[in-house]
Order: structure tokens, then sequence, then C-alpha cells
């Protein structure tokens, strides 16, 4: 029981100490207890509250005077503070109506305030946005006079620096989207202006050459006119062929040319003077600023490739005349002079392994082009002209650090060809010169007169220059004109020599090549087609001879005169000889063939004159008139023959007597001649009587004893065999080694 009344308490205590919302356990526990616990323990409550109600009245007891004071004293403020009240309604009534002035004026303090910060805002934003602005409006005035790599410039200013700054206004976002636009825009206008400017120097490109390879031209003439003036102060080169000292070539074309250059000297212009190059400046900048330099590198160097093919295309005609040549080296040397221009003002858009390889590509072309169109080329001042272009035309490139040693090499291809074209035109100049000969010798009447042939021809004969005037020298009016046009051509062939940077030794030797080449074989050539001419007879084949030995006798002062021209001794181990000598004796030995020919002809065109009868009873008492007409014209023959070499004569005159007498012994063996009668006997023998005696009149001296009548002794033993009848001697004596009487 004592244990019940104790729990209670505490379950009391615990609920009086404990928040209502968790008393749920602390009352279950009274009912989890004994039976009649719950009786119990309301009960114990009950008896607490009467506690609690005892306590509460002993205190309200206590405080109830106060509480009645308070009540009274409540009572007496409420009445003032009634009067309170309407005081302070009043002083608000009387503070409102005082106080709406200030509230206007307060209310209009806020609004300019608030005004006052919205524009020191604004101004503030405006301040942000002017220079976007500003930017902006530049770059549109940069757009419109074409400053594109400025504008470029602008943009990326615009889009690092200043539209950050205000991106969240709607403005700067339509700005944003507009400057790729102008960007790609500006590629193409800048693309567009490169395109024309390839166009440009496409059309120029031959104009710049042209003023390169003149520029070039006019400091090589400078530097060699100079370098010889310096040359003249150690003494001047002249050579001396009978008693001529001629002005070097050289020295009349320099004083030429320095007096042309005076008169026309001319501002010199650079490619950077005829070409704009600021489009291809500013569209590579500007690619280079978007980031895409190597497209546009790619696309230069593709469209430059184009205009090179095109450049080193020929037209069909370029060889038909020296204009067409310049033509085509002038745009070469222009395409090139601006792609040097473009190497060395930029940076990486054209390197030198680039042009190099372009070069080299077109120096295949080129070769091949002048190759061909040179093989055309029939007029060698044509062929001269293009040489003295390729010339300028590789110094000019070679001034520009391009490699031209293959062109040297195709002038000497070139230079073989022009030898070619030289002889064929001195094939003409000497058929023209034998054409118009009259081959007599050449009559001087007076000092004047020989001394104009000598100035032209080195002639020296001793015994000729004893004789009094008029005479008469032995060669014929062709031999001092083929004298100077081989010298013509010795200068015609030095021509192109010259500016191809080979040694004295070379150059003679390069002379002496090709002259010997025009002896050999031009001026051979024209001498045995002329000996070779139906119409060029005894006398012409005479004096062809005697000019042929002239000639021969002028070759030392043909390797004179190309000693002189070129300073190489002729004493020096590799120099070339010339080979007249050879040359000349082989149209002698010609022109003597065809004169035994001629004489041989000439012999059977008299012999078919003959009318023997045969059956003749008496012989005529005198030779046949043939006969005599045959050897008159030998003995007039044989007269012009007097300034032929003794040999050549004597030869021509034993060839003539065995000719005939071969022919004479042909009609009496002829098969068609059945029978003879002792009168035709007689009378051929009157006509070999006539041939002995013209062999025993020497009609050309030299011979020894009975040595041309040796020709017809074959005639005269068969004719005495049957004039004296000595059958018996020549049966005893045939076969017999030691017969004389008929051999």
């Amino acid at each position: 029981m004592a244990e019940s009344l104790a729990e209670h308490e505490r379950i009391l205590q615990e609920i009086e100490s404990t928040d209502t919302a968790c008393v749920g356990p602390t009352l279950r526990s009274v009912y989890d207890d004994q039976p009649n616990a719950h009786q119990r323990f309301m009960e114990k409550l009950d008896a607490c509250i009467r506690n609690h109600d005892r306590e509460i009245e002993k205190m309200c007891n206590f405080h109830h005077q106060g509480f009645v004071d308070a009540i009274t004293e409540l009572l007496k403020v409420r009445a003032d503070a009634g009067k309170l009240k309407v005081q302070v309604t009043d002083t608000n009534r009387r503070l409102q109506d005082a106080g709406k002035e200030v509230i206007a004026q307060t209310e209009e303090i806020i609004r300019c305030r608030i005004q006052q910060r919205n524009i020191t805002t604004v101004v503030e934003k405006l301040q942000l946005c002017l220079p976007v602005l500003e930017m902006y409006s530049k770059l549109k005035e940069q757009m419109n006079v074409k400053r594109y790599y400025s504008a470029l410039k602008t943009m990326e200013q615009l889009e690092n620096t200043y539209l950050p700054r205000v991106s969240q206004y709607r403005f700067c976002q339509i700005m944003i989207e507009n400057l790729p636009k102008l960007r790609e825009e500006i590629k193409e206008i800048s693309m567009s202006d490169l395109k024309d400017f390839l166009e440009s120097i496409r059309k120029h490109s031959d104009k710049i050459g042209e003023t390169a390879m003149k520029q070039a031209q006019q400091q090589k003439t400078f530097n060699t006119v100079l370098q010889k003036q310096n040359n003249v102060n150690y003494g001047k080169n002249m050579y001396v062929i009978n008693g001529r000292v001629p002005e070097p070539r050289y020295e009349i074309t320099s004083k030429r040319t320095l007096e042309e250059e005076d008169e026309h000297e001319e501002e010199v212009l650079t490619a950077h003077d005829l070409v704009d190059f600021s489009p291809v400046y500013r569209c590579l900048h500007i690619y280079s600023v978007l980031g895409d330099g190597e497209t546009f590198e790619n696309y230069y160097r593709k469209q430059r490739r184009k205009q090179a093919r095109l450049v080193l295309q020929p037209q069909s005609s370029m060889h038909e005349t020296v204009e067409g040549y310049r033509r085509y080296f002038s745009q070469i040397v222009g395409f090139f002079v601006v792609e040097d221009h473009i190497l060395h003002v930029t940076q990486g858009l054209v390197t030198r392994a680039y042009t190099d390889e372009l070069w080299n590509m077109a120096l295949s072309k080129i070769i091949a082009v002048l190759r061909t169109h040179s093989s055309y080329c029939t007029d060698p001042d044509l062929v001269l002209e293009l040489k003295n272009l390729i010339v300028v035309f590789a110094d000019t490139l070679q001034g520009y650090g391009f490699p031209v040693n293959r062109l040297f090499d195709l002038l000497f291809e070139i230079r073989d060809q022009y030898n070619e074209t030289l002889l064929k035109k001195w094939t003409g100049l000497f058929r023209d010169i034998f054409e118009a000969d009259n081959y007599s010798p050449i009559p001087v009447a007076n000092e004047e007169e020989y001394k104009i042939v000598i100035s032209k021809f080195p002639f020296q004969d001793p015994e000729l220059d004893k004789q009094s005037f008029p005479k008469k020298l032995p060669m014929s009016q062709s031999v001092p004109q083929i004298y100077i046009q081989v010298k013509e051509f010795i200068y015609a062939s030095l021509k192109f020599s010259e500016s191809l940077h080979r040694s004295s030794t070379e150059i003679d030797d390069m002379l002496r090549k090709s002259t010997n080449l025009l002896l050999t074989r031009t001026l051979s050539s024209c001498l045995q087609n002329l000996i070779k001419k139906p119409h060029i007879g005894l006398t012409e084949l005479v004096q062809i001879i005697i000019n042929t030995t002239h000639l021969e006798q002028a070759c030392k002062y043909l390797e004179d005169f190309i000693t002189n021209i070129t300073n190489i001794s002729q004493e020096t181990v590799h120099t070339a000889r010339l080979y007249g000598l050879s040359t000349f004796k082989d149209a002698r030995h010609a022109a003597e063939g065809e004169i035994y020919t001629k004489l041989n002809q000439k012999i059977d065109e008299f012999i078919q004159l003959a009318d023997y009868d045969w059956t003749m009873s008496e012989p005529a008492g005198r030779a046949s008139g043939y006969l005599m007409d045959l050897i008159n014209f030998l003995r007039s023959t044989f007269q012009v023959f007097t300034h032929l070499p003794g040999k050549v004569a004597q030869t021509a005159c034993m060839s003539a007597c065995q000719h005939l007498s071969t022919s004479l012994m042909q009609m009496l063996l002829d098969s068609e001649l059945k029978q003879i009668s002792m009168g035709a006997v007689q009378q051929f023998n009157l006509d070999v009587i006539q041939c002995e005696l013209f062999a025993s009149s020497e009609p050309v001296p030299g011979f020894h004893g009975d040595t041309l009548q040796l020709a017809f002794i074959d005639l005269r033993q068969l004719l005495d065999l049957f004039m004296v009848w000595d059958w018996s001697t020549y049966l005893a004596d045939y076969g017999q080694p030691t017969s004389n009487t008929y051999e």
C-alpha cells in the first residue's frame, strides 16, 4: 500500500513537471499497475487538486487589496487617456495639415534623386557603350574606305576589349552576330582584289620584264665599255693586214651604244613602280589576321603556277620575228621579277625553295620551247638577235639570283644552228659571187685601183709590182670578194661568241672551227658545183684553178686575222688550224679533172666531124680539115694554160694527146670498118703527122725530149706497118722481148 502511494506521488510529480504532450506514457503506467490502482490514483489526484486550490485562494487573498488599488488607478487613468486622445488627435490633424507640403516636396526630392540616380547609371552605361559604338562606327568607316586590315584590327579590339563590357545589351548581340559576316565580306573583297592584282601583273609582266631586261642590258653595256676603256690605258688591240689598221668593230658599237643611252636616258623603273603590290600585301595581312594564311598562300601559289604555264606557252609564230621572242622573254622575266619582289617584301608567301622549283620547271619548258622554235629559224640575223635576247634574258634573271647555266649550254646548241644558217647564207653569197664573176684577170689602170684591190685582198707579187700600168692581176674579181666574205663570216661568227662568258681560247677555237666549216664544206661545195656546171668552159676552169691558188695562199692571212681578234697565238698547243689548204687543193684537183674531161669531150666533138673515105684511091695531099681545126683549138687552149702551174698544163696536154691518139686508133680499129684502101691509109697518115708535129712543137713548156710524141707512138707504128709493109719484120719480132721496131 505504501509502495502504491509512493508510486502515485511520483507519477503526479512527473505529470506536474512534464509537458502535457508527454504524459501519455506516464498515465499508461497508472493503468498497467495493480487492480484498483486507477481508483486510488484518482483519489490521490483529487487530494492534490484540493491542495493547489487552497494555495491559490491564499495567494489571491494576499494580493486582493493591491488589485483593487490597481483597478482604481486604471479608472482614473482612463479619464486622462480620453483627454490625451483628443489632444493627440487634434495635434495629429494639425501636424498632418502642416506636413502635406513637406511630403510633396519630399516626394519631389525623392523623384529627383531617383532621376539623378538613373541619369548617373545611364551616363555610366553610355560611357561603356560609346567606345563600342565609336569603334563600330570606325569599323564601318574603314570598310567604306577599303582599309580592311585596319578594320580587322578594329574587330579584334571590339571582340576582345569593348563588347565583353556591354554584352548584356541587344545592340551588342547584333554587332557580335555581324562581325563574322563582315570578316567573310572582307575575305571576299580582299580575294577579289587579289584576283584583280593577279590579272594586273599578268598584263604588266611583259612591261616589267622589258624594263628589267633593259636595265640589265644597260648595266652590262656600261660595265663592258668601262672595262674596254680601262684596257685602252694599257694599249689598244689592233691588227694590221697589208698595212691596214681598221678600227675594231666593238669600239664603234660601244660608242654608238653610249650615245644612244645618253640620248634616251630614262628614269630607272622597278616592278614596284609599274605595279601596285598593295592588294597582295593587304590580302596576305588579312588572311594572316584571320588565321587563314595557309589557305591564301596555297591559293596564291596555285594561281601563279597557272599564270606561269600561260606565260611559258609561246605563240605558234614566235619564231618568225624577233619581237615574238622579245615578248616571250619579257613576260617570263616580268613573272619572276614579281616573284622575286614578293619573296623579299613578304615573309612566307613565297619562299626561295618555291621560286627555285618554279624556275626549274620554267627553265626546262623555256629550253624545250627555244630548242623547238629556234630550229625553225633560217635567218642568221634572227638567230643572232635570239642569242642576244637569251643572253640579256639570262643575265637579267641571274641578277635576281636564278641559275642560268643551262641557258648558256643551250646557246652552244643554238650556236651550231647559227653556224648552219650562216653557212646557208654564205652559200648563197658565194654562189652569187661566182655567178657574177667574169673569170678574167682583174685589170688595174692606175695605182689607186691597185691599192683598192690589195686593200681587199692580201696579194703580193714583186714581179707584177715592177710592171707599169695598166696591168692585170692574175686572179679574177671573185677572189677578193670571197676573201672579204670569209672575213665577214668570221665577224658574224664572232658576234655570236660575244657575251657567252667564254675565254678567248674557247672563242678562238669556235671561230676557227666555224671558219673551217665554211671553207671545207660551204666554199668547197660551191666550188665543186661551180666546176661541174655545164657553162663553165676551159678558160673559166683555168681561172678557177688560179683563183683557188691565190685563196689558198691567203689562208695564212685569215689565221692572222683570227689571231688578232682573239689574241690567241697560233703557236698555242690547242689552237686549231684552218683547213683551207686542203679545200682549195681539192677544188683545184676537181677543176683539173674537169679540164681533162672537157678537153677530151672537145676532142671527141672534133673527132665526130671526121668523114674519111676509107675506099679513096689517092690521098687529098693535106691533113683533114677537122684535125687542123682541132690542133688550132688545142694550141689556143694551151696558150691559156700558161698561167697554170706547169704540171697541170703538162698533164692536160699529155691527156689531150693520149685521148686524141686513142680516138684515132679506135677509128682504125672500128669493127664496122670492113676495108681500108691505101689512099685512105695515106690520108690518115697525113693527119697523124700533123698530130706529131703538134706534139713536137711543145705546145706546153716543160716536156723533155719526145715525151709528148710518145702519145702517138702506137698509132705511128701501126701506120708504118701498113705504109712500109714490113710484115716480115713484125712477124719475126712478134712476141720477142727484145723487139725494138714494133713494141
